[in-house]
């Protein structure tokens, strides 16, 4: 459906890139969860594949689908709606700019009404809709032209839980439907709930890419501990810890973080802190999480 290869682009020319080299390809009918922190790239990113902006170096190629009219559509992580328009007159104005009439119009709007779940507040003005219901018209616009390729950047921002978990319940339900989704948020489980394949980048490159379990299989050779105890461990303790266990971090919420060698064995961790006499109240243990493999590439440091 999609191909990059070797996709660059910079806002200025004595600027860094902003896309550096990033190439991939989307199957038909996958969504392709894109990650980074903030200044990553990757409203840039999604702004080449829609055709808002065209790349400086490398090529695009989209399937013929993809390229007819209404073929793909991005939703962006603002409103991309007029406020003092009702729901209903929203869907109509943009479905008029598709050139949309008579039956296939009204076909068009029942379809994306009932996947975004607005049939009770049509009427209702778009500008005085609740976090969630913006978000969800957002996705409805998106949806009017039946794309084959949907690009949703950041659309859970901002909302109440139940209105996130609509929103995923209908990202998966689309993916159904054999659309293709390039999703990118900054909550790594809705990533994890709904991707196929997953990719991170940062500074412009692509760090990783591959299926969850192909990205976290590498951390296998050296798997991670993690133990809470009920007080935390003094100065002396974090030391023999450190020494004898391989101690890497202790987190805010109190989580001790151990790399255990491909040679060693759990239990010879939670040996040294029974005779320590600190008491384990929390364990998690196996391969990383989604979390820990995107901290891994772009570091910990704050992006403002």
């Amino acid at each position: 459906m999609l191909q990059l290869t070797d996709i660059s682009y910079r806002y200025r020319v004595d600027s860094p890139w902003v896309v550096d080299g990033v190439s991939f390809a989307l199957a038909r009918g996958e969504i392709f969860g894109l990650l980074g922190p903030n200044w990553a790239g990757k409203s840039t990113l999604m702004a080449l594949i829609s055709g808002l902006r065209r790349p400086q170096q490398g090529e695009i190629r989209r399937a013929p689908e993809v390229e007819a009219r209404g073929g793909f559509a991005l939703v962006p992580q603002d409103n991309a709606f007029y406020p003092m328009l009702s729901c209903r007159e929203n869907l109509e104005f943009f479905a008029g700019v598709l050139g949309l009439k008579g039956g296939l119009l009204r076909a068009r709007l029942e379809q994306a009404v009932a996947t975004a779940g607005l049939g009770q507040v049509m009427d209702k003005r778009a500008g005085e809709c609740s976090g969630g219901l913006r978000r969800r018209l957002n996705l409805a616009i998106g949806l009017v032209g039946d794309p084959q390729l949907l690009l949703l950047d950041e659309p859970t921002t901002g909302v109440d839980p139940q209105s996130r978990s609509f929103l995923l319940d209908a990202v998966m339900a689309l993916r159904r439907q054999g659309k293709t989704i390039i999703y990118t948020s900054h909550y790594m489980e809705e990533v994890q709930r709904v991707s196929d394949r997953v990719a991170i980048i940062d500074h412009g490159r692509l760090l990783c890419c591959g299926s969850l379990g192909e990205l976290l299989a590498d951390t296998e050779a050296n798997p991670k501990l993690k133990l809470r105890t009920r007080r935390a461990p003094m100065a002396d303790e974090r030391a023999v810890l450190a020494a004898e266990c391989g101690l890497e971090a202790e987190d805010v919420d109190g989580w001790l973080t151990f790399a255990v060698p491909a040679q060693g064995r759990f239990e010879d961790v939670l040996a040294t802190v029974r005779r320590l006499g600190l008491e384990t109240v929390g364990l998690q243990a196996g391969c990383r999480n989604l979390e820990d493999l995107f901290l891994k590439h772009t570091d910990r440091s704050l992006r403002d």
